[in-house]
């Protein structure tokens, strides 16, 4: 446990050396507010999931554990037991690379935004949001009554159930990053009802996948966003990577044009489906399963008396296709344009902007994209309301421009077509270097 460790007032005190020799998958350490801590079996019991944590393995994880955890004050008593030492006084806060100017800077931005009340709720926002989709599942229903099942009504009612789909999912989300309420269980519990019952989809799931990608966005082997199973090859050094060692699992010089067949299509109908039953009952997910259960009965018992059992399972693939649409462009226009690349150990700021870019605000805008078109204050912030992003963008923006981080706000249509240039651009390296490397 760090040979070269010293005590002092009865604390073990350590070096960075020391603290990032322990990354290894059954010997992890990592640094919080100076103090060090043995989380190597904590990691299997971890509520977000033994990756989220493990991937900070080695290095300090303070902006990352407050971005995170809403109640803090609670979360610290598992900490605790954990506790080993902390770092020696002549060392620095920060690990690697990481700027300590710009992390000094952040830290006191988040406590301007706090004392401003931009991490409180507005209760009406998200009732208003969750009745507008119940009014919507209530709507498509009448449809079919009052118009029968003919194409024109079926048509309308699968649109506006795919409205209601997408919009459940931003909702879902917010649930799923402890937004709305104080409290963990009532986010938890509500995170549980919208994404299983609403959607038929798994909590467990979806927090442990989405909880990675937020601690370490656009970085390989860390955030599962960009494991494109060999499908595509990305940014700018993976592409090369492949080219030079001859990869050629499909033509990457033409993925943006297969995108349009496998990418939308093909995640939400397909991808996450099947991700989701495996995962409910390879790991006893029976609570997952049962609101997963839930959303199935909820829909074949409303459509099947319309369009009998083949009918309502052709309406519902129907959904998933139209919907997926929607979820990918939406949510690959903030970040496969972007930095994609392995570990850096940058500091918060500096790693959420270089793999995050907003989408200009408006009406349409915000509630398209579930308001992610603030997507930098939302990696910033996940714990934070989304309806007050708006409010805090200012002051991020002032921030970056101080440091020289850039800040890039883009147009809804440039965002979209920025995910088919990226792509083109990475097919094209990866040629050049199958090619001529």
């Amino acid at each position: 446990m760090g040979g070269g460790g010293q005590h002092c007032q009865g604390s073990r005190l350590y070096t960075w050396t020391e603290v990032q020799q322990h990354c290894q998958r059954s010997d992890q350490w990592l640094v919080i507010d100076r103090k060090v801590y043995d989380i190597s079996e904590w990691v299997k019991r971890h509520p977000g999931g033994h990756r989220v944590i493990g991937h900070y393995a080695g290095e300090d994880a303070t902006d990352a554990f407050v971005a995170f955890h809403p109640e803090l004050d609670f979360v610290r008593k598992f900490l605790k037991p954990l506790l080993i030492g902390e770092l020696d006084p002549s060392e620095p806060c920060q690990d690697h690379q990481k700027n300590a100017a710009v992390t000094k800077d952040f830290r006191a931005l988040r406590e301007v935004l706090e004392r401003e009340g931009l991490f409180r709720t507005s209760p009406l926002f998200f009732c208003l949001y969750l009745g507008h989709l119940l009014v919507l599942e209530m709507l498509a229903l009448l449809v079919l009554w009052h118009w029968g099942t003919g194409w024109i009504p079926t048509l309308l009612c699968a649109v506006i159930l795919t409205t209601s789909q997408a919009q459940a999912g931003w909702l879902q989300h917010d649930f799923g990053h402890l937004s709305v309420f104080r409290k963990s269980f009532w986010n938890h519990l509500l995170h549980k009802f919208v994404i299983g019952h609403l959607k038929g989809a798994s909590a467990s799931w979806w927090n442990h996948l989405h909880f990675q990608h937020h601690a370490k966005p656009n970085i390989f082997g860390k955030d599962p966003d960009v494991n494109t199973q060999h499908a595509f090859v990305i940014g700018s050094i993976q592409p090369i990577e492949y080219g030079i060692k001859k990869l050629k699992y499909l033509p990457y010089n033409h993925q943006h044009q297969y995108f349009f067949l496998i990418g939308p299509p093909l995640i939400i109908p397909v991808i996450f489906n099947m991700q989701n039953v495996r995962i409910m009952l390879s790991r006893r997910l029976w609570v997952d399963l049962a609101w997963w259960f839930s959303f199935y009965a909820r829909f074949f018992y409303s459509y099947i008396p319309f369009y009998g059992v083949f009918g309502s399972l052709a309406l519902i693939s129907f959904i998933r296709f139209l919907e997926s649409h929607w979820f990918v462009w939406v949510t690959q226009m903030n970040h496969i344009p972007m930095e994609i690349d392995h570990e850096k150990h940058q500091d918060w700021l500096t790693m959420q902007l270089s793999a995050t870019c907003n989408i200009e605000q408006s009406f349409f805008n915000d509630w398209f994209s579930g308001h992610l078109n603030f997507q930098i204050e939302h990696h910033l912030f996940p714990t934070m309301p989304r309806h007050n992003y708006w409010k805090a963008a200012p002051m991020v923006r002032a921030l970056c421009e101080k440091h020289g981080v850039r800040y890039q706000v883009k147009s809804l249509w440039q965002g979209f077509t920025d995910i088919v240039g990226s792509l083109k651009k990475s097919g094209d390296l990866w040629l050049d270097a199958y090619l001529h490397k």
